[in-house]
């Protein structure tokens, strides 16, 4: 390790700087904008200006349609079900204290990936087909959650 090896730790050191404070500043004078023109005048273009050129944004094609009204429903499989004891009540804070979901977007869904044995009262927001048939087929009952 020498002094001239010394470097400020990653992003400790500002990269702004005061403008146009004299020669010794090393940037004084015209400030970065130049000798005249268009770009060293106050009122210059916005970023991505092209002078009157179709800019590139507007020249590129629009690709892939976004969907606004869509929903991020959460999913889980009925085979993380058996985490829990026999005869528990499962409802959405109870998956997410069990830590088989992080996070409730939209909703929560139980879908048939899976077996189930254990005989449970489930209150989610949706269920498949499969996922209501396999948790009653046990004795379980799956409930829509208000």
């Amino acid at each position: 390790m020498e002094l001239s090896n010394i470097r400020p730790a990653a992003g400790s050191n500002d990269t702004k700087f005061r403008r146009g404070r004299g020669h010794a500043s090393g940037n004084g004078k015209t400030a970065g904008f130049g000798h005249k023109g268009q770009k060293a005048r106050s009122g210059r273009p916005r970023a991505g200006f092209e002078g009157g050129q179709m800019p590139l944004y507007r020249r590129l094609p629009k690709r892939g349609f976004k969907n606004y009204n869509k929903k991020n429903i959460v999913t889980v499989d009925v085979t993380k079900l058996e985490k829990f004891e026999n005869g528990a009540v499962v409802d959405i804070q109870a998956l997410l204290d069990a830590g088989i979901i992080s996070d409730v977007y939209d909703g929560v869904k139980v879908i048939g990936n899976g077996e189930l044995t254990k005989k449970l009262t489930v209150k989610v927001d949706a269920f498949s087909a499969g996922a209501k048939e396999k948790i009653e087929s046990v004795g379980g009952t799956a409930e829509i959650a208000e």
